[in-house]
Protein backbone atom coordinates (compact mmCIF):
# COMPACT_ATOMS: atom_id res chain seq x y z
CA UNK A 1 0.00 0.00 0.00
CA UNK A 2 1.53 3.29 -1.32
CA UNK A 3 0.41 5.84 0.77
CA UNK A 4 -2.65 4.75 3.39
CA UNK A 5 -1.36 4.61 6.56
CA UNK A 6 -3.25 1.12 7.79
CA UNK A 7 -5.33 -1.40 6.51
CA UNK A 8 -9.04 -0.25 6.02
CA UNK A 9 -11.67 -2.08 8.17
CA UNK A 10 -14.64 -1.67 5.69
CA UNK A 11 -14.17 -2.40 1.82
CA UNK A 12 -16.46 -0.61 -0.45
CA UNK A 13 -16.90 -2.25 -3.62
CA UNK A 14 -18.12 -0.53 -7.17
CA UNK A 15 -20.44 -3.05 -8.82
CA UNK A 16 -20.82 -2.84 -12.16
CA UNK A 17 -17.52 -3.43 -14.44
CA UNK A 18 -15.77 -3.79 -11.04
CA UNK A 19 -17.07 -6.86 -9.88
CA UNK A 20 -19.85 -7.55 -12.93
CA UNK A 21 -18.73 -8.68 -16.48
CA UNK A 22 -20.65 -5.86 -18.79
CA UNK A 23 -19.42 -7.84 -21.94
CA UNK A 24 -23.55 -9.04 -22.89
CA UNK A 25 -24.86 -5.62 -22.19
CA UNK A 26 -22.24 -3.50 -24.56
CA UNK A 27 -22.22 -6.27 -27.12
CA UNK A 28 -26.25 -5.80 -27.38
CA UNK A 29 -25.23 -1.65 -27.38
CA UNK A 30 -22.87 -2.15 -29.93
CA UNK A 31 -24.89 -4.02 -31.80
CA UNK A 32 -27.99 -1.70 -31.73
CA UNK A 33 -25.64 1.38 -32.47
CA UNK A 34 -23.68 -0.38 -35.00
CA UNK A 35 -20.51 1.09 -33.87
CA UNK A 36 -17.92 -1.40 -32.08
CA UNK A 37 -16.97 1.99 -29.87
CA UNK A 38 -20.86 2.24 -29.30
CA UNK A 39 -21.19 0.66 -25.57
CA UNK A 40 -17.70 2.62 -24.57
CA UNK A 41 -19.35 5.88 -25.65
CA UNK A 42 -22.86 4.68 -23.98
CA UNK A 43 -21.26 4.21 -20.45
CA UNK A 44 -19.49 7.68 -20.54
CA UNK A 45 -22.59 9.52 -21.97
CA UNK A 46 -24.96 8.22 -18.90
CA UNK A 47 -21.94 8.62 -16.68
CA UNK A 48 -22.16 12.37 -17.85
CA UNK A 49 -26.02 12.87 -17.74
CA UNK A 50 -25.76 11.35 -14.04
CA UNK A 51 -23.59 13.99 -13.13
CA UNK A 52 -25.12 16.60 -14.67
CA UNK A 53 -28.88 15.47 -12.57
CA UNK A 54 -26.72 15.77 -9.51
CA UNK A 55 -25.03 18.82 -10.26
CA UNK A 56 -28.44 20.00 -10.76
CA UNK A 57 -30.11 18.77 -7.49
CA UNK A 58 -32.53 16.01 -9.43
CA UNK A 59 -32.65 12.15 -9.48
CA UNK A 60 -33.41 9.52 -11.67
CA UNK A 61 -32.96 5.77 -11.71
CA UNK A 62 -29.21 4.94 -13.06
CA UNK A 63 -31.38 2.17 -15.55
CA UNK A 64 -33.48 5.29 -16.79
CA UNK A 65 -30.21 7.41 -17.29
CA UNK A 66 -28.62 4.78 -19.53
CA UNK A 67 -32.10 3.95 -21.28
CA UNK A 68 -31.86 8.37 -22.32
CA UNK A 69 -28.24 7.84 -23.10
CA UNK A 70 -28.97 4.51 -26.14
CA UNK A 71 -31.76 6.45 -26.83
CA UNK A 72 -29.89 9.97 -27.77
CA UNK A 73 -26.83 7.84 -29.19
CA UNK A 74 -29.15 5.94 -31.82
CA UNK A 75 -30.51 9.47 -32.54
CA UNK A 76 -27.16 10.50 -33.62
CA UNK A 77 -26.80 7.76 -35.88
CA UNK A 78 -30.57 8.03 -36.79
CA UNK A 79 -31.13 4.80 -35.04
CA UNK A 80 -34.18 5.32 -33.60
CA UNK A 81 -34.77 2.28 -30.49
CA UNK A 82 -38.09 1.84 -28.73
CA UNK A 83 -38.45 2.55 -25.06
CA UNK A 84 -39.24 -1.41 -24.63
CA UNK A 85 -36.11 -2.18 -26.61
CA UNK A 86 -34.11 0.39 -24.98
CA UNK A 87 -35.41 -1.57 -21.37
CA UNK A 88 -34.90 -5.11 -22.26
CA UNK A 89 -30.98 -4.21 -23.32
CA UNK A 90 -30.51 -2.15 -19.93
CA UNK A 91 -32.53 -5.02 -18.23
CA UNK A 92 -29.30 -7.26 -19.55
CA UNK A 93 -27.83 -4.92 -16.23
CA UNK A 94 -29.68 -7.35 -13.87
CA UNK A 95 -28.02 -10.51 -15.26
CA UNK A 96 -24.50 -10.24 -15.36
CA UNK A 97 -21.99 -12.29 -13.89
CA UNK A 98 -19.22 -11.52 -12.02
CA UNK A 99 -15.57 -11.69 -13.33
CA UNK A 100 -13.28 -14.79 -12.80
CA UNK A 101 -11.46 -13.44 -9.99
CA UNK A 102 -14.09 -11.78 -7.69
CA UNK A 103 -15.71 -14.23 -5.84
CA UNK A 104 -12.24 -16.07 -4.40
CA UNK A 105 -10.93 -12.45 -3.75
CA UNK A 106 -14.36 -11.79 -1.83
CA UNK A 107 -14.21 -15.15 -0.10
CA UNK A 108 -10.32 -14.62 1.34
CA UNK A 109 -11.42 -10.97 2.12
CA UNK A 110 -14.33 -11.89 4.19
CA UNK A 111 -12.34 -14.65 6.15
CA UNK A 112 -9.46 -12.16 6.53
CA UNK A 113 -11.88 -9.90 8.41
CA UNK A 114 -12.45 -7.25 6.34
CA UNK A 115 -16.40 -5.88 6.44
CA UNK A 116 -17.69 -5.96 2.61
CA UNK A 117 -20.26 -3.55 1.72
CA UNK A 118 -21.58 -3.01 -2.33
CA UNK A 119 -21.80 0.43 -2.98
CA UNK A 120 -23.18 1.55 -6.79
CA UNK A 121 -24.95 4.04 -8.89
CA UNK A 122 -27.51 1.35 -9.27
CA UNK A 123 -30.79 1.29 -7.95
CA UNK A 124 -31.56 -0.45 -4.37
CA UNK A 125 -33.61 -3.17 -6.38
CA UNK A 126 -31.52 -3.70 -9.71
CA UNK A 127 -28.28 -3.87 -7.05
CA UNK A 128 -30.14 -6.52 -4.78
CA UNK A 129 -30.77 -8.50 -8.12
CA UNK A 130 -27.24 -8.36 -9.77
CA UNK A 131 -25.90 -9.41 -6.35
CA UNK A 132 -28.05 -12.24 -5.96
CA UNK A 133 -28.30 -13.43 -9.62
CA UNK A 134 -24.15 -12.93 -9.79
CA UNK A 135 -23.83 -15.68 -6.56
CA UNK A 136 -21.95 -12.59 -4.44
CA UNK A 137 -24.59 -11.27 -1.95
CA UNK A 138 -23.89 -13.45 0.69
CA UNK A 139 -19.98 -12.00 0.63
CA UNK A 140 -22.01 -8.55 1.93
CA UNK A 141 -22.61 -7.26 4.87
CA UNK A 142 -24.64 -4.41 3.46
CA UNK A 143 -25.90 -3.56 -0.18
CA UNK A 144 -26.05 0.11 -0.79
CA UNK A 145 -27.39 2.15 -3.37
CA UNK A 146 -27.07 6.06 -3.72
CA UNK A 147 -30.87 5.61 -3.92
CA UNK A 148 -30.69 6.79 -0.41
CA UNK A 149 -28.59 9.84 -0.88
CA UNK A 150 -30.47 11.07 -4.34
CA UNK A 151 -26.82 11.54 -5.81
CA UNK A 152 -24.64 9.52 -8.09
CA UNK A 153 -21.17 8.72 -7.74
CA UNK A 154 -18.56 10.83 -7.81
CA UNK A 155 -20.21 13.07 -5.17
CA UNK A 156 -18.57 13.56 -2.16
CA UNK A 157 -21.86 12.51 -0.19
CA UNK A 158 -22.40 9.68 -1.46
CA UNK A 159 -18.88 8.47 -0.28
CA UNK A 160 -19.49 10.03 3.35
CA UNK A 161 -22.98 9.03 3.51
CA UNK A 162 -21.14 5.03 2.63
CA UNK A 163 -19.10 5.31 5.65
CA UNK A 164 -22.01 6.94 7.73
CA UNK A 165 -23.81 4.14 7.24
CA UNK A 166 -20.98 1.67 8.12
CA UNK A 167 -20.39 3.39 11.52
CA UNK A 168 -16.67 4.21 10.74
CA UNK A 169 -14.26 6.83 9.18
CA UNK A 170 -13.64 7.91 5.89
CA UNK A 171 -10.28 7.24 6.38
CA UNK A 172 -10.79 3.66 7.42
CA UNK A 173 -12.63 2.98 4.70
CA UNK A 174 -11.56 1.71 0.99
CA UNK A 175 -13.42 2.40 -2.40
CA UNK A 176 -12.65 -0.78 -4.79
CA UNK A 177 -12.98 0.43 -8.11
CA UNK A 178 -12.59 -0.78 -11.87
CA UNK A 179 -12.89 3.05 -12.81
CA UNK A 180 -10.48 6.50 -12.67
CA UNK A 181 -13.44 8.77 -11.37
CA UNK A 182 -14.48 6.15 -9.07
CA UNK A 183 -11.21 6.06 -7.51
CA UNK A 184 -10.53 9.87 -7.55
CA UNK A 185 -14.19 10.99 -5.66
CA UNK A 186 -13.63 8.50 -3.32
CA UNK A 187 -9.73 9.13 -2.37
CA UNK A 188 -10.83 13.03 -2.84
CA UNK A 189 -13.78 12.59 -0.06
CA UNK A 190 -11.34 11.42 2.38
CA UNK A 191 -11.85 7.50 2.24
CA UNK A 192 -8.70 5.13 1.02
CA UNK A 193 -8.86 3.84 -2.36
CA UNK A 194 -8.21 1.20 -5.13
CA UNK A 195 -8.05 0.69 -8.10
CA UNK A 196 -8.22 -2.34 -10.38
CA UNK A 197 -7.49 -1.96 -13.89
CA UNK A 198 -10.02 -3.87 -16.17
CA UNK A 199 -9.49 -3.67 -19.90
CA UNK A 200 -10.05 -0.52 -21.14
CA UNK A 201 -9.82 1.27 -17.59
CA UNK A 202 -7.14 3.86 -16.54
CA UNK A 203 -6.36 6.05 -13.43
CA UNK A 204 -7.26 9.79 -13.77
CA UNK A 205 -3.63 11.85 -14.39
CA UNK A 206 -5.31 14.51 -12.13
CA UNK A 207 -6.10 12.45 -9.35
CA UNK A 208 -4.29 11.29 -5.95
CA UNK A 209 -2.24 7.98 -6.91
CA UNK A 210 -4.88 5.64 -5.39
CA UNK A 211 -3.53 3.64 -2.32
CA UNK A 212 -3.63 0.21 -4.04
CA UNK A 213 -3.24 -0.23 -7.76
CA UNK A 214 -3.96 -3.98 -9.02
CA UNK A 215 -4.34 -5.27 -12.03
CA UNK A 216 -6.99 -8.25 -10.87
CA UNK A 217 -8.64 -8.88 -7.36
CA UNK A 218 -6.20 -11.49 -6.58
CA UNK A 219 -3.50 -9.22 -6.10
CA UNK A 220 -5.92 -7.04 -4.50
CA UNK A 221 -6.85 -10.02 -2.19
CA UNK A 222 -2.79 -10.42 -2.11
CA UNK A 223 -2.09 -6.65 -0.76
CA UNK A 224 -4.94 -6.27 1.56
CA UNK A 225 -4.69 -9.73 3.16
CA UNK A 226 -0.83 -9.80 3.42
Amino acid sequence: MSNASKHPSVLLFDVNETLLDLSPVKKQINDVLRDEGGATLWFSTMLHYSLAMTVSHQYADFTDVGKAALQMLGRNRDIAIPDDDAKEILGGMRRLMPHEDVAPALKRLQQAGFRLVALTNSSQAGLKAQLSHAGLDTYFERQLSVDSVQRFKPHRDVYLWATREMGTAPADCMLVAAHGWDVAGAHWAGLQSAFVAREGQQKFPLAPQPDIDVADFAALANTLDA
